[in-house]
C-alpha cells in the first residue's frame, strides 16, 4: 500500500501578510533612528567618508539580504537566522545568532524609544521612552495586522519629513559640494567604523524574514520583499547623506544627536526644521514597532525549542500572536531605555547583529544548487564583510558585544546541564 505524501506541518500563526505589507514592515524599521541619528556618529568616524561607509554597509546589506532570502524561501518560520542555523550549522550556532539578534535588537530597540524621547521632549526623554515602549507593545499585542496598518501611516509620515529635509538642506542656501570632499580623511579604519555604525540602518530588512509563519506564500514574498526594501532605503538614505553633508559638513552632523534637524536648519529654509523633528519623533516610532514585533517572534521561536522559558511559546487564542513573548521583551526594553546611551546602543547592537548576519551567511553557503538563487560567493562576501565590520566598530562596542554574546553562551551551557 502506498503511503500517502507527508503533509507539511501548520503555521502555529495566522498567514495574513503580502508582499506590499512586508516591504512596509521592513522600511518602517529600517527607516527609524539610523537615518535621523547614525549619521552623526558615522560623520564622527569618518567625516566625509561616511559616503563610502554607506556604500559598505550597503555592499554587506545586499548579501546578507540575499541569504536571508534564500533561507527564508527554504525555511519558512518565526526566527529568522536563529532557524536557518539551527538547521543547516547545528544547534549552537542557531542559539548564537537568536541570542545575537535578541540582545542586539533590545539594545536598538532602547535606541529607538530613547530617540523618540529626545525628539519629542528631551526633558522627559526617559519617560516618553518607556511609555513608547509600553503603548507599542500593546499594539503588537492585538494583531499583527493592525501592526502593519499602524506601520503603514507612520511611514507615510516619515517619507514626508525626509522630502522636507532634502527640500531645506538642498535649497536653504548653504549647500557646497565643498563639503563633499576629503572622503578619505577618516582612513580605511574610519570607513570600516562608519559602516558598521550605518548598518544599524540597514538590519530593518530582517523584519520580514522574522515574520516568516505570518506571509501569504512565504517562499514567493520573502525573496521578493527583502531585495525591493533594501534597495528602496538604500537610495532614500544615499539622497539624505549627500544633502545633509553638502549643508553643513562633516562637522555639523558630528556634533549634534539630531544632525538630520541640524542640516535642515542651517539655511534660509529653517522653517521646515520642525517638521524634521517631528519626522524624526513619528520614525523612532515606526522603528520601534517593527522591531518589537521582530524581537518577540525570535523569542517565541526560541522559546518553542527549548532555548529559552517554555512559557514564552504561547501563542493568545485570539489575536494569534505569541502575547507572552510580546510582553516580556517589552518589559525587558522599558528596563534598558532607563540606563544606555543612543550612541552606545547603536554601536552594540551594530556588532550583535552583523554576528547574527554572518550565522545567516554562514547558513546559505551550505545550501544545495537547487535551493540557490544567488552565487554561493555571495553568501562568503556577506560572511567575510560582517565579520570586518564587526570587528572595526569602537572598541568599547566590540567588548560589550562580544561579553554579552560569552554570557548567552554560558547561560545555554547551564541550562543544558540542567534536568
Amino acid at each position: 500500500m502506498t503511503e500517502p505524501p507527508e503533509r507539511p506541518p501548520p503555521t502555529r500563526l495566522a498567514r495574513r501578510l503580502g508582499t506590499a505589507d512586508a516591504v512596509v514592515i521592513g522600511l518602517g524599521s529600517m527607516l527609524g533612528a539610523g537615518v535621523f541619528a547614525a549619521f552623526g556618529p558615522a560623520a564622527q568616524a569618518a567625516g566625509a567618508g561616511l559616503l563610502l561607509g554607506l556604500v559598505l554597509a550597503a555592499a554587506v546589506a545586499y548579501c546578507n539580504a540575499t541569504s536571508s532570502a534564500q533561507l527564508a524561501a527554504v525555511h519558512p518560520e518565526a526566527g529568522g537566522t536563529y532557524v536557518y542555523g539551527r538547521e543547516r550549522l547545528g544547534a549552537f550556532w542557531g542559539h548564537l545568532a537568536g541570542w545575537a539578534f535578541v540582545v542586539g535588537k533590545t539594545a536598538s530597540c532602547a535606541a529607538m524609544a530613547l530617540t523618540f524621547g529626545a525628539y519629542a521632549a528631551p526633558r522627559w526623554q526617559c519617560e516618553l521612552a518607556v511609555a513608547a515602549v509600553v503603548v507599542i507593545t500593546a499594539v503588537n499585542y492585538h494583531g499583527i495586522r493592525k501592526t502593519t496598518w499602524v506601520t503603514r501611516l507612520l511611514l507615510a509620515v516619515v517619507l514626508a519629513s525626509l522630502a522636507a529635509a532634502v527640500v531645506a538642506t538642498l535649497g536653504g542656501g548653504t549647500a557646497s559640494v565643498g563639503n563633499l570632499d576629503s572622503v578619505l580623511e577618516g582612513g580605511v579604519l574610519g570607513v570600516f567604523r562608519a559602516g558598521g555604525i550605518l548598518f544599524f540602518a540597514f538590519a530593518g530588512y530582517a523584519r520580514i524574514a522574522t515574520l516568516g509563519e505570518e506571509v501569504i506564500d512565504p517562499a514567493r514574498t520573502i525573496p521578493r520583499a527583502i531585495p525591493l526594501t533594501l534597495g528602496i532605503a538604500t537610495a532614500i538614505y544615499a539622497v539624505i547623506a549627500v544633502s545633509a553633508l553638502a549643508a553643513v559638513g562633516p562637522g555639523g552632523l558630528a556634533g549634534s544627536d539630531a544632525p538630520l534637524a541640524a542640516a535642515a536648519g542651517a539655511g534660509s529654509l529653517d522653517s521646515l526644521s520642525p517638521a524634521v523633528r517631528v519626522g524624526g519623533t513619528v520614525a523612532a516610532l515606526s522603528a520601534l514597532l517593527s522591531l518589537l514585533a521582530g524581537v518577540s517572534r525570535t523569542a517565541f521561536a526560541m522559546a518553542a525549542d527549548g532555548e529559552l522559558p517554555h512559557r514564552l511559546a504561547a501563542v493568545h487564542p485570539r489575536h494569534r500572536v505569541p502575547h507572552r513573548a510580546e510582553l516580556a521583551v517589552g518589559a525587558l526594553v522599558a528596563a534598558v531605555v532607563a540606563t544606555v546611551d543612543i550612541r552606545g546602543a547603536i554601536g552594540f547592537s551594530s556588532f550583535a547583529v552583523l554576528v547574527y548576519y554572518a550565522v545567516a551567511n554562514a547558513a546559505a553557503w551550505t545550501l544545495p544548487a537547487e535551493h540557490r538563487r544567488w552565487p554561493r560567493p555571495v553568501a562568503g562576501a556577506g560572511l567575510v564583510g560582517c565579520l570586518a565590520l564587526a570587528f572595526t566598530l569602537p572598541a568599547t562596542s566590540v567588548a560589550a558585544g562580544m561579553g554579552v554574546l560569552g554570557l548567552g553562551i554560558a547561560l545555554r551551557a547551564v541550562r543544558g546541564r540542567c534536568p
